[in-house]
């Protein structure tokens, strides 16, 4: 088991006493300390205390929102750049077909995009 700063240990049926405080029935305290302790293995396999951890510290917090930011960023420019090389590669086919109406307009845009990428 992880250790846990003193405000964050988990509370497992350990903390609870074996015997039920006075009035109480036996059968309740016993579900009682069952459902604790469930509780506790739920809350310790969300890894609670850690997010918490991360949560209380700003400086972690932006440095990965930013990270996570820059990495989404350059994905989406990457991704984009991939599909107007592939759309240019089919436009250039298309030419090549030489359909009357759409052979004219993709040539004619297929040399804007050449003559823009010529220029530096």
């Amino acid at each position: 088991m992880r250790e846990f700063p003193e405000a964050h240990k988990p509370v497992g049926p350990e903390a609870l006493s074996a015997d039920p405080p006075p009035g109480a029935d036996r059968s309740e305290w016993l579900d009682f300390r069952k459902q604790v302790s469930e509780l506790a293995l739920v809350l310790e396999k969300m890894r609670l205390a850690e997010y918490l951890a991360y949560l209380n510290n700003p400086r972690r917090l932006l440095l990965i929102n930013f990270s996570v930011s820059l990495a989404r960023g350059l994905g989406a420019a990457l991704g984009a750049s991939i599909l107007a090389g592939i759309a240019l590669l089919l436009l250039k086919r298309l030419v090549v077909l030489n359909l009357p109406v759409i052979g004219g307009i993709i040539a004619e845009l297929v040399r804007v995009v050449n003559s823009h990428a010529a220029t530096p």
